[in-house]
């Protein structure tokens, strides 16, 4: 059976979700979590976890341009450690630069989207974060 990991595109207000599978390497996204100051409903990200049951975690690491952290860096490793704590799973940190800016990318050229408004890309962001590092674990095995 093909191993399963589910990554969390951190955020203040919405935090993204993807499923991804270490057989093919791919992910595809689930609908994101909604979150109060980078605080989800726990019992929303349990229901998640129990359903998929995920080998392991990984969250996006957004770390500044020049590779430094930033406040968000520190939420987002919170935000992990949280995830370790409560549910005793490994959590990996993924350095996600570009991600989003990619993801919108992506849906403007895919949808013809000239106005996110409010329109979401964390779960498209989650899914290349969790497939870059899929893709590095694949690399370190060699």
């Amino acid at each position: 059976m093909p191993k399963s990991y589910i990554c969390f595109d951190f955020g203040t207000k919405r935090i993204g979700v993807a499923l991804g599978n270490a057989l093919t390497n791919t992910a595809r996204e689930l609908n994101p979590i909604k979150a109060k100051d980078g605080i989800p409903n726990w019992q929303e990200v349990e229901s998640l976890l129990s359903t998929w049951q995920p080998k392991g975690l990984v969250v996006g690491l957004p770390l500044n341009m020049d590779g430094s952290e930033s406040e968000m860096s520190l939420r987002a490793k919170k935000f992990a450690k949280r995830l370790h704590g409560r549910f005793h799973l490994d959590v990996a940190l993924q350095d996600e630069r570009l991600s989003s800016f990619e993801a919108k990318g992506m849906v403007l050229r895919d949808s013809g989207v000239q106005n996110f408004g409010d329109y979401s890309v964390d779960g498209i962001a989650a899914c290349l974060v969790l497939e870059s590092w899929l893709a590095s674990r694949e690399q370190q095995d060699v």
